[in-house]
């Protein structure tokens, strides 16, 4: 297995140097062996684990749980199957819970924006978004 400098790895999975020190930090990459000159020599895998880390960012994982699915992956004698079902359900139920706030939200700003626009300007409290906000 070849060993990559940080910059080899920062190209290939396209991050900034700054990222994976980052990712380093937080413990979701495994600390890399230095050679004689002092600098951090990745594994290929560490490209992979960047990759994979940047997929679950997109879909909406928080690094937090990122490092727990990363711990469970990592895992040689077996994938414990039960618990990323039940992790599964936990984020499930937090991106229901996400897209009623988001519903919620949505539906005061139609109702700030549907009145016709002739009953502008409008004084400040009339507005059902700034009503809400104040409690």
């Amino acid at each position: 297995m070849k060993n990559l400098k940080i910059s080899q790895v920062a190209k290939a999975a396209n991050v900034s140097v700054e990222t994976i020190k980052y990712y380093e930090k937080r413990g979701l990459l495994s600390k890399p062996e230095r050679n004689r000159s002092g600098y951090r020599m990745f594994s290929e895998s560490a490209v992979d684990d960047i990759l994979l880390i940047k997929r679950a960012q997109e879909i909406g994982f928080t690094l937090k749980e990122i490092e727990h699915i990363l711990a469970l992956i990592k895992q040689d004698d077996y994938f414990p199957t039960d618990k990323m079902y039940e992790f599964s359900m936990e984020k499930i139920n937090e991106i229901n819970e996400e897209i009623s706030r988001l519903e919620y939200f949505k539906s005061l700003l139609e109702l700030a924006v549907s009145r016709p626009s002739q009953s502008f300007p409008r004084d400040k409290q009339d507005c059902p978004v700034l009503k809400k906000l104040k409690g």
